[in-house]
């Protein structure tokens, strides 16, 4: 089997195995990626996250990662929520955990069907294959727009005409020549509906993310004290941020997640009972997902934020412990909430 006929093949088995779908380009295909990578790095947005200035060469050219690769299949899954998903935000005295990260880890269930993929195609037509899924140098947004699955909105992520921006992406290199697909445009034209909506203003300008005022970034990847500037903007979102992408107006098309693993396990968890885990709790109760790499402590300070920003004095219970703890990131944040909620405290 090969090349229109094993193409059409490929695609029937992705959606066989749970992908919504399935785009090819050539490594070569985003040759602009190196030079807008470095001068997102050289003017310091990416903020803390030092491995992205790392390998700059393999994540800006797909083809020096694997010089063997001839074409990059690139998957988009779909995690679209089931009710409103900013609803958390509104509940002041619980913790809003992004959509992402309700369920299980997307790195585990998407990489395990990509394997089998991957596996199905060298049964089928030889070859040697890679796969990856977010953790690796590979620029998955601009790969999946060169493939044909969408373009990367005013927000930088992957906007699809067919599912909307709730898409995981995962990518088998490999080293056949499969047919490739045409790029997809821009279809944003004059909305700005996911600038306008960010809390803290992370996008000082269209298709440009500034990640050291982004509150995903400060909620997940940030470690140490968050700018007391942008606490008052992160709410209660405890861990990442979905408000650019659910006021995208394309989520009209979006389809209903398909895998039972990405269904909310987490809610949104009081903060006063989420502020008394110690770091067996922690890890018991977020076995299995994304929110456990964080570690007990960052969570913990992004909780005792949510807390300052509640407006509960009632909270303030819940906050007073940690004072004393012993990592400072988390006794600041206590610091911090208290004087948000109790007049006698000292404020930042």
């Amino acid at each position: 089997m090969q090349g229109a006929d094993l193409r059409a093949a490929l695609e029937d088995r992705a959606r066989v195995e749970g992908f919504a779908g399935l785009g090819i380009c050539r490594p070569d295909a985003i040759p602009q990626a190196a030079g807008r990578l470095a001068a997102y790095v050289s003017a310091g947005r990416h903020g803390q996250m030092g491995w992205m200035a790392e390998r700059m060469g393999w994540r800006g050219d797909p083809a020096a990662l694997w010089p063997a690769a001839q074409s990059v299949v690139m998957l988009a899954e779909n995690y679209t929520p089931a009710g409103d998903p900013l609803a958390a935000t509104r509940a002041r005295g619980q913790g809003a955990i992004s959509v992402y990260a309700r369920g299980k880890d997307y790195h585990d269930l998407v990489k395990r069907r990509l394997k089998r993929l991957g596996r199905w195609l060298i049964e089928a037509a030889g070859g040697e294959i890679k796969v990856f899924v977010d953790t690796a140098p590979v620029m998955e947004k601009p790969l999946a727009q060169a493939a044909g699955l969408g373009w990367q909105g005013k927000h930088t992520n992957l906007v699809s005409r067919d599912h909307g921006n709730w898409i995981f992406l995962g990518a088998i290199f490999t080293t056949l020549a499969l047919p490739v697909d045409a790029a997809e445009t821009d279809h944003c034209g004059s909305c700005r509906a996911c600038l306008d909506a960010c809390p803290t203003g992370a996008f000082p300008a269209p298709y440009q993310l500034d990640a050291r005022r982004c509150i995903s970034y400060l909620t997940i990847e940030h470690r140490g004290p968050v700018d007391p500037a942008l606490r008052p903007g992160l709410g209660n979102r405890i861990y990442g941020c979905d408000d650019c992408l659910a006021v995208c107006p394309w989520n009209k098309f979006a389809v209903a997640a398909a895998e039972i693993g990405y269904a909310d396990r987490t809610g949104a968890p009081p903060l006063a009972e989420l502020a008394a885990l110690d770091d067996a709790g922690f890890r018991a109760r977020f076995a299995g997902s994304p929110i456990k790499r964080i570690g007990r402590n960052r969570f913990l300070r992004n909780v005792l934020y949510a807390i300052g920003n509640s407006g509960d004095p009632a909270l303030a219970a819940a906050a007073a412990p940690h004072l004393s703890d012993p990592d400072p990131a988390v006794a600041d944040a206590a610091d911090w909430a208290l004087g948000r909620l109790t007049p006698a405290a000292r404020m930042p």
